[in-house]
């Protein structure tokens, strides 16, 4: 017995040793022999170069034939035409999502009214906010919103038992 461990199996070096035995048994001999191939009904004598590699013009689809001839591809966009379309989709994304939030959050606008000095400026958007808001109260957009406030004020009044009441809101 000696204070030093065994010499590993497989000498520890800094470079990998290629070994011409492998540690793993080959696949191959340890599974069953399958049912063989398959029927299949390729033509050995078949040659990739005899398939045809254009179609005959007289069996293209005519609708086809016309609107390219019709409308012929567009030349690919330049720097100036990217950036264009680049705009263009900026452009409807922001208006998108501002009518998006006018019809569904109708209420900042009003609740950023009062929250200022009193001012020209705040008081016509004040008027306007609730000509809006009152508006959209007829058809119910706002019932998501009342929903979702609803829910998040239960939630912040809920109390476990045997503790004190939630503060009343302001």
């Amino acid at each position: 017995m000696n204070d030093h461990r065994d010499p590993p199996e497989i000498p520890l070096e800094p470079f990998p040793v290629h070994r011409p035995e492998s540690p793993f048994p080959p696949l191959h001999e340890s599974l069953p022999p399958g049912p063989g191939d398959p029927y299949s009904d390729w033509n050995q004598n078949a040659d990739a170069h005899d398939l045809a590699v254009a179609h005959d013009a007289g069996r293209e689809n005519r609708l086809a034939a016309l609107g390219r001839f019709a409308f012929p591809p567009a030349p690919p966009l330049d720097d100036e035409g990217l950036a264009a379309r680049d705009r263009r989709w900026t452009s409807r994304t922001i208006v998108v999502v501002t009518a998006f939030l006018l019809v569904f959050n109708a209420v900042s606008p009003l609740n950023w009214s009062r929250q200022q000095a009193p001012s020209w400026l705040q008081g016509t958007v004040q008027q306007i906010s609730e000509v809006w808001v009152g508006q959209l109260a007829v058809f119910g957009v706002d019932m998501p919103r009342e929903g979702t406030r609803e829910a998040w004020m239960a939630a912040r009044d809920a109390r476990f038992t045997g503790q004190e009441p939630a503060p009343p809101a302001p």
